[in-house]
């Protein structure tokens, strides 16, 4: 899928530039996608793109980490940086004329020292940032489900890691993964704002234009899953149970995505089938229903959190309310009103380059080219009553299922 409405070129040495020009914007956001996430590391370095992420802002042979942070503030820049399954993305949101020293800071941090005096000190942050998650129900859920469904693939790691796994990462394993990941032909820079797509190319030959090329990254192993059987963690310093029922639903790429979300957003979103007939029912107080998605393949989740006691109760009125689904239909009013809600969500998010940004990064990644939001809204429009019921029949929830039980029992649905 090629879009000429992005200006886009690759320089030389394989790296590729993105842009959005949006000319009636005062400010630019721009950021590096960096193809490389846990799914990209074997067992024994679990976490350690996640680690590089945090060493990217701990200094660079120009700058150290006090220096790093200062120029983010003198420029007012909206920054931050994330790492996923499969990608990791630094940014900053400034103000157009600040684009070139926005470039230029993470750009800096893209061929990082790695410095050894702040390796240590960073391990104790993440292995802190792992014991705060391990006091979240919600990240023991999800954590859980990768670990059971994709046992043995690399989906499986945490994105953090594990205690063990980053306690025993050295500084130059940790180095050896940077170089072998961070280099042009893994990475994209991506722009959209009030800036002109030849301005940024001028300034990405200046400031990246000599750093060495590599071979792209070598194909990822796609995952299989069996969507079936019941999965139980018993964890006793939790006071809730949490219950998450797993189908089989398209992936990133895949052209029924939109269909998916709004097929989520039915069942479990903003008065749903969940809100409406188990929360204010008073089943349960959170019950909710969305769509993980990877490049090669997706999950959809039905899912929530009650007291122990109440989660039999809470397993069977989430089935009862997917049987009802295949029983009712889908009202064709419902779909209007949850692809209205999405299109007014489009038009807000078009008007800002952070937002945009954030869009482009993903589509990029999955699709390997940006969406316009004309495009967007496109694929949303194509998204009818029809089509969500042919979802059901083709991606179906009253048939095979995956169960995952987290919490202080050992609770298993009857």
């Amino acid at each position: 899928m090629s879009n000429a409405a992005f200006f886009q070129h690759t320089l030389d040495n394989g790296l590729r530039i993105v842009v959005e020009e949006m000319p009636h914007s005062q400010s630019v956001a721009a950021g590096f996608l960096v193809r490389t996430g846990a799914r990209d590391e074997v067992e024994d370095l679990a976490g350690v793109s996640h680690f590089v992420e945090h060493m990217c802002f701990k200094g660079t042979p120009k700058r150290d980490w006090q220096a790093i942070t200062r120029e983010f503030d003198e420029m007012g820049s909206t920054y931050n940086a994330y790492t996923s399954k499969e990608r990791t993305v630094y940014f900053g949101w400034v103000r157009h004329e600040d684009l070139e020293r926005q470039v230029d800071l993470i750009a800096d941090m893209m061929r990082s020292a790695m410095p050894t005096e702040e390796f240590d000190m960073e391990k104790n942050v993440i292995l802190e940032e792992i014991a705060m998650s391990d006091d979240s129900l919600e990240r023991e859920v999800f954590d859980q489900l990768h670990q059971q469904l994709f046992a043995g693939h690399p989906l499986a790691w945490p994105i953090l890691g594990t205690t063990d796994s980053i306690k025993r990462l050295t500084r130059d394993q940790l180095h050896g993964y940077f170089q072998e990941r961070y280099h042009p032909a893994n990475m994209v820079l991506v722009v959209a704002g009030g800036v002109k797509g030849s301005d940024v190319m001028r300034v990405a030959e200046k400031l990246c234009g000599d750093w060495p090329a590599f071979a792209p990254r070598p194909e990822r192993q796609k995952p299989k899953i069996d969507f079936n059987g019941t999965h139980t963690k018993k964890l006793e310093r939790f006071s809730r149970q949490a219950l998450g029922l797993i189908f089989d639903a398209p992936g990133a790429a895949h052209d029924q995505r939109e269909t998916a979300d709004v097929m989520a957003t039915l069942l479990g979103g903003p008065n749903s089938l969940f809100y409406w007939n188990i929360i204010q029912a008073g089943v349960a107080p959170y019950v909710a229903a969305g769509r993980l998605d990877y490049c090669d393949m997706g999950m959809m989740l039905a899912f929530g959190f009650c007291e122990p006691d109440n989660a039999q109760k809470m397993h069977d009125a989430m089935r009862a309310e997917i049987d009802n689904l295949y029983r009712d239909g889908i009202k064709d009013e419902d779909v209007l009103r949850v692809c209205n809600k999405a299109r007014t969500s489009l038009a807000g998010e078009a008007e800002s380059p952070y937002h945009r940004l954030m869009q482009m990064f993903g589509d990029i990644d999955v699709l390997g080219q940006p969406r316009t939001v004309e495009q967007r809204l496109s694929a949303l429009e194509a998204v009818t009553p029809d089509t969500v019921r042919e979802y059901l029949d083709q991606w179906p929830l009253n048939k095979n299922m995956a169960v995952i039980s987290v919490g202080p029992t050992e609770f298993a649905p009857a």
